[in-house]
């Protein structure tokens, strides 16, 4: 029967010299001393992992920090637990993951981590668009709540005053929420599988369509409102978006670099598109004749549209299109996303415009596999000639002119 060790004096680990291999001073109970080649000496504790019954060790700290009576101490705290069934190496990893995730698995802290990771895939607007969500309503409730614990109960109150206000944030939000606790997963701040149970936490609502105003009658009215709107910045991004029917972000984010007007050209990178493509937009006269006004007074900043001094984005925000359109009495009516259903609808039906060509002006994306794969077309010259038809026929509805020209050949 082998010997078992006995507890030791200090003045045994203390006088304990290095050799020329590590060694250990067995102090009895699982605990001994680890005396290095250096002269470093470190307490340790073996047990036997309650899972599988074999021997391993842990360490309880360095000798300098601990007399013998604090390390022993610390193995009979240890022995406890396996005695319990707890692995004392388990669980400190376990409180090491506990500490890491209560340091940086604060809800606005790993929300915008998330944020910077989806910025990689995403286009500039659509992260603008989340951005602005989770900024302005949903940190501002869960700013430090734990990732690790967040619960459903503490995030459906946020989501439902959102819906209160503005049903379609709070669909985005709730998105957003279960990115951003998915991502945490990933990132080893919160427990695999536990997820939020958000599904029916928003109310149903009635999407409809996005305002537009598509009746011939009506569009002289919105043209020559905003020709009289006050804000020259704000009413030449206007113009443009109903000129071109770029979505609304894109436009009022579009730097001066993307523009040449001596080929009436504006070259959108994939980078700011939504589909993420590459956008050659035609500019018609009337299109380069607004952004060459502005170049006096643009013309030093590297937007077209530069932010109002109490923006805090360097250039035009892309909901003060749409407030400006809701400040000329057209809210319900038609939005800045509007002038696309506009162009889509009218140049179909009052200017025969083909539907592949608008398609491919509005950067809509290919339906159907094959159809993404192979159809590389952008109808370029075709585009350049029926946005010159658009902006001219924009120019008859400023002036309440009715005679149309349309586009298509008569049938035979």
């Amino acid at each position: 029967m082998p010997k078992l060790a006995t507890r030791k004096s200090d003045v045994v680990f203390r006088r304990a010299k290095p050799r020329e291999k590590p060694y250990q001073i067995a102090d009895g109970g699982g605990l001994s001393l680890l005396v290095q080649p250096n002269g470093s000496k470190l307490w340790l504790f073996r047990y036997r992992r309650p899972a599988t019954g074999r021997d391993n060790l842990i360490s309880l700290g360095p000798y300098a920090d601990l007399t013998p009576n604090e390390a022993r101490e610390r193995a009979a705290m240890a022995r406890t637990k396996v005695r319990d069934g707890i692995d004392p190496v388990a669980q400190r990893r376990a409180d090491k993951a506990a500490t890491r995730r209560a340091a940086k698995g604060a809800f606005h802290i790993v929300a915008r981590a998330w944020l910077g990771f989806k910025q990689k895939e995403w286009a500039s607007e659509t992260h603008r668009k989340a951005e602005h969500v989770i900024d302005n309503y949903l940190i501002p409730e869960l700013k430090d709540r734990p990732i690790a614990t967040l619960a459903t109960a503490e995030v459906k109150p946020v989501l439902e005053s959102i819906a209160h206000n503005t049903p379609t944030l709070a669909i985005k939000a709730r998105q957003y929420i279960n990115g951003i606790v998915t991502f945490a997963i990933q990132s080893g701040l919160r427990e695999d599988g536990k997820l939020l149970a958000l599904r029916g936490v928003v109310p149903k609502y009635d999407k409809g369509h996005i305002p537009a105003i598509t009746r011939p009658s009506d569009i002289g009215p919105l043209v020559r409102a905003i020709d009289a709107y006050n804000s020259p910045i704000t009413r030449a991004a206007l113009e443009l978006t109903m000129l071109t029917g770029l979505r609304p972000g894109v436009v009022a984010g579009a730097p001066w670099a993307e523009i040449d007007l001596d080929a009436a050209e504006w070259h959108v990178p994939a980078a700011r598109m939504k589909m993420k493509h590459d956008h050659i937009v035609p500019l018609p006269m009337q299109a380069v004749a607004i952004l060459a006004n502005l170049r006096p007074l643009t013309g030093s900043s590297d937007y077209v549209f530069p932010s109002p001094a109490r923006q805090k984005t360097p250039h035009l925000h892309r909901d003060a299109l749409s407030k400006a359109l809701r400040e000329m009495g057209f809210q319900g009516k038609h939005a800045a996303h509007g002038f696309r259903g506009m162009l889509r609808t009218v140049g179909r039906e009052r200017l025969g415009m083909d539907l592949d060509v608008l398609e491919a002006q509005l950067a809509h994306a290919k339906r159907g596999d094959v159809q993404k794969a192979y159809d590389r077309t952008t109808f370029d010259d075709d585009r350049r000639r029926v946005m010159q038809a658009w902006a001219d026929y924009i120019d008859r509805m400023r002036a309440g002119t009715k005679n149309v020209i349309e586009l298509h050949p008569p049938a035979a």
